[in-house]
């Protein structure tokens, strides 16, 4: 018997060899369908009794609104008073209207806690909670966020209400099935299915943390909850993209995890508690990253530091913030979600690179809330050196700060600095936002307040082989640092 006989398969084989194959193409089909529900009426069944329907209702006084206006002694005074006086009346003396809203909301403990949008229960003077067994009742506000549009209501009830969950919503990823439940146009409640299509969406808010689905969300299913496959919350539906007003599979849930910190906060204190660095920052960008030199564009820039904790641990302009309690920091919205969302009072370890060396500073955090009205941190005064009253560089006419131009800019007798007088539209600085007006206060990360010292600075730049110059520029009294390039000079 040669080679060739003896490895040739037999019909036996061949079938076996055909059955596996099958059996394997079975087993992935069914792991697709395990993937892809073909119903979602189970899930639909058991999380329905725990999202409800909210009708608000605003008594708008129509006295508030503008009224013709008429001079006293005037031949049309008296008719103006007797058409005001047939007019009907309101118990407050004058006639009022209604005004209703609808939304949605869940319930997420059996004593009648209740979560929804902040917008859709706002200035609102009454608050009805329907069920999905037709039950209405009254509902009173526990607390409101409107930095992330999440309101806390409750009912009163003597029975055990159905409720939902919250899930991590960092552990939904992009092509996970979702399902959105509410009460879209008004017209009861109803469910739709989509996937995930993005995360970590920011629209305008500080805290923005925007889970983006395709699952349709209409007017009215703002504050219903966009659920996982297990039934557990992992989003608030609050917005859409539509240029139309109605939904295009763009919509946006805030995320659980941010809801859920809001939420404990509301039911405990009534309110946010949000912890405090005291810093103003930005971004950093390539260009700052080389003009600092820094190995890469990563961390938060601080461009000012009024009094509060920072300042009180020795954080400077000019820091970078690589990392906050032990988490490294990306950009500023990072960084501003996570001091955020730490405990106020909490000390902290934040990582700085000042002057190209790391730094470890100990805050202790305040709070957000309390310190919403500081008065951002005065410029230290410097001794006006003399030199030349004017000169251009970078695209740009500057003079010293005297007092005239302090009069002109109306800043107090402790700012210095150099003031921009004139910029060239074709420049680099007016393209990354320079203009006449705005008050150079630091250059190379040290104060400047006289024209040699702004050319002390970019000679140091030069010969420390940098490509470009850091300045920091202040806009009535908003700071912002700008990179310059030295290779136009």
């Amino acid at each position: 018997m040669t080679s060739a006989t003896r490895s040739a398969p037999t019909p036996y084989l061949r079938a076996l060899w055909l059955m596996a194959l099958t059996v394997g193409l079975m087993l992935a089909q069914a792991v697709a369908a395990q993937n892809r529900p073909e119903s979602f009426s189970d899930l639909a069944e058991e999380i329905s009794p725990a999202v409800v329907n909210i009708t608000t209702a605003t008594v708008v006084e129509r006295g508030a609104g503008p009224m013709p206006m008429v001079p006293e002694g005037s031949p049309f005074e008296e008719f103006f008073e007797q058409f005001r006086d047939r007019m009907p009346q309101g118990n407050g003396g004058e006639r009022s209207r209604r005004s209703s809203a609808l939304g949605s909301g869940f319930v997420i403990s059996e004593d009648g806690l209740v979560v929804t949008n902040n917008h859709v229960i706002e200035k609102a003077d009454e608050i009805e909670v329907e069920f999905f067994n037709g039950d209405t009742l009254a509902a009173e506000v526990v607390g409101v966020d409107p930095k992330t549009d999440i309101a806390l209501l409750r009912v009163q009830t003597d029975k055990a209400l159905p409720f939902v969950k919250f899930g991590d919503s960092d552990t939904a990823e992009v092509g996970d099935w979702v399902l959105a439940m509410g009460n879209p146009l008004g017209q009861g409640f109803s469910l739709s299915a989509g996937i995930v299509s993005a995360r970590n969406r920011a629209l305008s808010g500080t805290y923005d943390d925007y889970i983006q689905t395709d699952a349709a969300i209409n007017r009215g299913n703002s504050g219903g909850p966009l659920f996982n496959l297990d039934g557990e919350v992992v989003g608030v539906n609050t917005a859409i993209l539509s240029p139309t007003g109605g939904s295009i599979g763009i919509g946006f849930s805030m995320a659980s995890n941010v809801v859920k910190r809001v939420v404990d906060q509301l039911e405990q204190y009534g309110e946010t508690r949000r912890g405090w660095l005291g810093v103003r920052i930005q971004d950093v960008t390539d260009d700052v990253a080389e003009a600092m030199g820094l190995e890469e564009a990563r961390g938060a820039l601080v461009t000012d530091v009024p009094d509060g904790p920072a300042e009180k641990a020795g954080m400077r302009a000019g820091d970078v913030i690589l990392s906050f309690d032990g988490h490294e920091v990306s950009d500023t919205r990072e960084l501003v979600r996570r001091v955020g969302n730490t405990e106020v009072g909490k000390t902290v370890r934040v990582i700085v690179n000042r002057e190209g060396k790391t730094q470890t500073l100990k805050v202790t955090l305040g709070r957000r809330e309390v310190a919403e009205g500081a008065v951002p941190a005065g410029q230290q005064n410097q001794q006006e050196q003399s030199g030349p009253e004017k000169m251009d560089m970078f695209g740009l006419s500057i003079r010293p700060l005297n007092d005239e131009l302090r009069a002109q800019l109306e800043v107090g007798p402790d700012a210095s600095g150099l003031v921009v007088t004139d910029v060239d539209e074709l420049s680099a600085a007016y393209e990354k936002g320079v203009r006449a007006g705005d008050l150079i206060t630091e250059a190379g990360q040290k104060q400047v307040a006289t024209l040699g010292g702004l050319e002390d600075r970019i000679a140091e730049a030069r010969e420390a082989g940098r490509k470009s110059i850091l300045l920091l520029v202040r806009r009535a009294g908003e700071p912002r640092f700008v990179a310059l390039p030295l290779e136009d000079e």
